[in-house]
């Protein structure tokens, strides 16, 4: 079973949206959130959705899953006290729904709409080829790690470096365990999957997936995903795809 478990819970202060979160931002008379979703929605190979949600935005969310016909959506939990806790709400939830069947989850940022269906499946694939699978985005500038007094520690080799994005893939009883041991840890201050992943010795495959899979968090980025789907748009009109 393949389980999207899309975050949709941060309230956006760097996007300076003063009354709501930037995963309802509409771009194009759609919600951000609902752009990603609906990606999850059409791959074929995704049978069920859980979204962890700002808990006094979930009936304002509930409202857009009937709007836009979300189908697959079929839990909607509250976020945690951090980002660690509120995905590991929506691993539970998305145990509950897997019952006993093996599972793959794709963690997934609500406010990363520019993701594809075929990147969804090579993700599936790659878990079950590998175990796991982290998408990830070419670098195109020279990385440079640093020491707390700003002098370079080292410059990786370009061609073997890559940002981790999202989705990251995991069988749901690896990442679970993950989590659970960082609980009876007291550890809620892993800032993504991979890195709790990582820092449990779970081996890590990368999928590389397509440069513009952005993070909305500034007016920056906001404006960039609306550039972006205005040139998909455009390219369609005009015979370029």
């Amino acid at each position: 079973m393949n389980i999207g478990v899309i975050f949709a819970g941060g309230v956006g202060s760097r996007m300076h949206s003063k009354d709501i979160p930037k995963q309802f931002l509409e771009i194009y008379n759609k919600p951000i959130i609902v752009h990603t979703i609906e990606h999850f929605e059409k791959n074929e190979q995704i049978e069920a959705i859980v979204v962890v949600c700002v808990e006094k935005w979930i009936e304002h969310f509930n409202n857009l899953v009937y709007k836009y016909r979300l189908n697959k959506v079929k839990k909607v939990v509250p976020g945690g006290i951090s980002g660690q806790l509120s995905i590991y709400n929506g691993l539970c939830a998305a145990k509950e729904i897997a019952a006993n069947k093996p599972a793959i989850v794709l963690i997934h940022d609500g406010v990363r709409p520019l993701i594809s269906s075929e990147l969804l499946t090579n993700n599936i694939e790659a878990v079950k080829k590998y175990g796991s699978s982290i998408t990830s985005g070419i670098v195109k500038e020279t990385i440079v790690e640093i020491k707390d007094d700003g002098k370079i520690e080292m410059v990786p080799d370009r061609a073997h470096s890559r940002v981790a994005k999202a989705p990251q893939c995991f069988w749901l009883s690896d990442i679970l365990e993950a989590h659970k041991r960082a609980l009876a840890e007291n550890r809620t201050d892993f800032i993504d999957s991979c890195t709790m992943m990582n820092h449990y010795g779970f081996d890590l495959h990368m999928t590389d997936g397509p440069y513009e899979n952005i993070k909305i968090t500034t007016p920056d980025d906001f404006y960039t995903l609306r550039a972006i789907l205005q040139a998909k748009e455009d390219a369609q009109i005009y015979g370029l795809e």
